[in-house]
């Protein structure tokens, strides 16, 4: 490796250089620390047997990294103009793909079937607040071969990620991810390391993808769809979130009846359910799915 691009001097210089200015509707945030870059790749774990798809390389100062540890490297960044610059600052890495495109929009079963032969892969990022979750759950939802998803996020959306039952970080989220993946929060990373400054602190968390899904549920869609409105309205018990929720089809005393087969009490909230609960509830409720 050259020169370091996450230095504060070294980003500065490519900044000007090319005259980059930075768009707020992407969300873009450059990181300036090479020691929190290196721990982002050991948490990532990457080895020269990985894959890895990096989201969002920005001017490369991550890039750089992963393609010193991984075998091959695509990385997919969304504004024009950064194509131009990371071809410069990446012109060394023999190794790297890059792609300009919306990662929502990319065809990434095709991606991983052309690079790493459909076999598992890993992703590494320094996402943008904006759109984190949009891009995490497509990631999800769409079952990849994934062994793992390491990621710079707000910490209160890390927080919230791997939150437990019965907290206040607890929510839609929680369940969502950690339906789909193990979560393990790796570490907090202050405002001072990025270029510019967001305003808020940031953590990296590393999401591992089990090979069998952890919770069997026979309809996920409808599975989520009872978590979102169990947690729609906080405040109020499941009984008045559910009862009026426009996809069951359910009196409230049939409700009760519900959740007391299933030993939960009456007064009960959904922050307070598992996803194992979650689960059972889903399957106790299918039978009163409006399906209008």
């Amino acid at each position: 490796m050259d020169r370091i691009i996450a230095t504060p001097s070294y980003t500065r210089e490519i900044i000007e250089k090319t005259q980059f200015f930075f768009k707020k509707n992407f969300g873009q945030n450059f990181l300036i620390d090479a020691n929190i870059i290196r721990r982002i790749v050991q948490a990532a774990g990457i080895t020269k047997n990985d894959f890895v798809l990096e989201i969002g390389p920005g001017i490369g100062s991550l890039t750089q990294f992963l393609c010193a540890s991984a075998r091959e490297v695509a990385a997919v960044e969304i504004d024009r103009q950064l194509i131009p610059i990371l071809k410069e600052t990446l012109a060394d890495e023999q190794n790297l793909t890059l792609i300009q495109s919306d990662i929502l929009k990319l065809d990434l079963s095709a991606l991983i079937q052309e690079k790493n032969h459909g076999q598992p892969i890993k992703v590494a990022a320094n996402l943008p607040y904006y759109i984190t979750t949009p891009i995490l759950m497509a990631l999800l939802e769409q079952q990849l071969p994934l062994s793992s998803i390491t990621v710079m996020v707000q910490k209160e959306v890390a927080n919230r990620m791997q939150a437990t039952p019965g907290t206040k970080d607890y929510g839609a989220l929680s369940v969502a991810v950690q339906y789909y993946s193990q979560p393990h929060f790796d570490f907090v990373v202050p405002p001072s390391c990025f270029m510019p400054r967001p305003a808020v602190d940031s953590a990296v968390i590393t999401l591992y993808i089990p090979q069998q899904r952890l919770y069997p549920v026979g309809q996920p869609d409808f599975f989520f769809q009872v978590v979102k409105g169990a947690f729609a309205q906080r405040r109020k018990t499941l009984v008045n979130c559910l009862q009026h929720a426009d996809f069951l089809s359910i009196s409230k005393d049939t409700l009760l009846a519900v959740l007391s087969g299933l030993g939960l009490p009456a007064a009960v909230r959904g922050e307070a359910l598992s996803i194992s609960q979650f689960a059972a509830l889903s399957e106790a409720l299918l039978p009163y799915r409006n399906t209008k």
